[in-house]
């Protein structure tokens, strides 16, 4: 769920053009310094730099400029655009690495995540978001203002919603089997009763 609601919001934003999107960006990148002020402080001491985080899984990439500026976010054209270090890997796979429910080296090193440019940028980053208690989608509640708090609400019922017809599913699925499935064991009895009876005739 997490991951789909962030994957749209980005695909939402990049609809949406520069125009509305870069405001939208701009706050996000204010909340983050807000509800993170050590990670924003150790982004803002790094040399002037840029790190593209390009999801294959999605149309637009993520520009992320550091340094004394503080974070800025940018979606882009990942194939166009060049930049200091770039992180790239499946969008899920990139969230699970933000918000720490993964370590990058595990990612790294089964593959599903590549670097490439400047890997000790990337580490600083890495070292900068570390031990911070990321939830990307309380991070864009909070960019929302007071539309923000029925996101929760939004979600949940989403959550539930989707539980209701993975269970009706579940249900319609197996009654569309059950005739199969006692075809099949009439099968088996028919089968084995005429083994038993070759095995009967055997001397």
């Amino acid at each position: 769920m997490e991951t789909a609601v962030a994957a749209l919001a980005l695909r939402l934003a990049r609809v949406a053009g520069p125009r509305l999107g870069n405001p939208v960006l701009d706050r996000l990148s204010q909340v983050f310094a807000r509800r993170h002020p050590r990670a924003a402080e150790a982004l803002a001491e790094l040399p002037a730099a840029t790190v593209l985080v390009d999801p294959t899984d999605l149309p637009s990439g993520l520009l992320l400029r550091l340094g004394p500026g503080g974070l800025r976010l940018r979606l882009c054209d990942a194939a166009a655009t060049t930049a200091d270090a770039m992180v790239r890997g499946r969008f899920g796979a990139l969230l699970d690495l933000a918000e720490g429910r993964i370590d990058g080296d595990a990612l790294f090193f089964r593959r599903d995540l590549t670097i490439a440019g400047d890997t000790a940028l990337v580490v600083a980053l890495r070292n900068a978001l570390d031990g911070e208690d990321i939830d990307l989608l309380a991070e864009i509640d909070a960019a929302a203002g007071p539309i923000g708090r029925f996101g929760p609400k939004a979600r949940q019922h989403a959550a539930q919603t989707a539980a209701r017809v993975a269970e009706t599913l579940s249900g319609l699925r197996s009654a569309l089997l059950r005739p199969e499935a006692r075809r099949l064991d009439a099968l088996e009895r028919r089968v084995a009763r005429v083994e038993s009876r070759v095995e009967s005739r055997e001397p």
